[in-house]
């Protein structure tokens, strides 16, 4: 991360009242943000989440999610962001692959719509290997 994404990533943690412990970095090096992080920054920006079912497997074990994330920009005007959240045997060791699918896509539409991701920021549940030490 160079200087400009981090004074980017901090004006951004201030910004919505997130603290050095809402973030810590994975085995690969990358800034990740917790699940209650992503809740956070949910309720301050007032973060609308719907979700759509895009495919899911007869034995409920591949599942893939659309969420739509709606919240108002600084002029007020809405700005929408659509992403999907997966979740399968080879890319999760969870027992509850839908609600999996569900964290994943809620983490990647909040990420966006707050500039998270801009700055090379990733959500916990994005992946098993995303888990603090």
């Amino acid at each position: 991360m160079n200087e400009t994404q981090k004074e980017r990533l901090q004006h951004l943690a201030k910004e919505n009242g997130l603290t050095k412990d809402h973030f810590f970095k994975s085995p690969q090096g990358f800034v990740i943000i917790t699940r209650q992080g992503i809740e956070r920054i949910q309720a301050h920006k007032a973060i609308r989440v719907t979700y759509e079912v895009i495919s899911l497997s007869n034995d409920l074990k591949h599942v893939v999610l659309k969420a739509t994330g709606e919240m108002a920009n600084g002029s007020g005007l809405p700005v929408q962001m659509e992403t999907f959240g997966e979740s399968a045997p080879d890319n999760t060791r969870q027992k509850y692959p839908v609600a999996m699918a569900e964290k994943r896509a809620l983490s990647r539409v909040v990420l966006k719509l707050s500039g998270l991701y801009e700055v090379g920021v990733f959500g916990e549940d994005e992946s098993d290997d995303f888990k603090r030490k």
